[in-house]
C-alpha cells in the first residue's frame, strides 16, 4: 500500500495522526510527517485517517 499526501491540500489538522499514530506524525515544527510505504497491517488505520481528513488529503494506492 502507498499513501500519498497533498500538502497543497493540507492545512496539518493532525485528525490523521490521532487515527492512524504509527503512520502519520506531527513533527516539533506542527507539520505533517508520514510513513509512505505502511505495511499492510496498517491498512485499516490509514483508511480511517484518509476518512477523517477534513481537507480529505489523503490518497491510497494499491501499488
Amino acid at each position: 500500500m502507498d499513501v500519498r499526501v497533498d500538502y497543497g491540500m493540507c492545512q496539518d489538522h493532525g485528525q490523521c495522526a490521532i487515527a492512524a499514530p504509527k503512520v502519520f506524525q506531527m513533527d516539533d515544527d506542527g507539520k505533517l510527517v508520514y510513513d509512505k510505504h505502511p505495511d499492510d497491517s496498517q491498512r485499516g488505520e490509514v483508511e480511517e485517517a484518509a476518512d477523517v481528513c477534513p481537507v480529505q488529503a489523503i490518497f491510497l494506492d494499491e501499488s
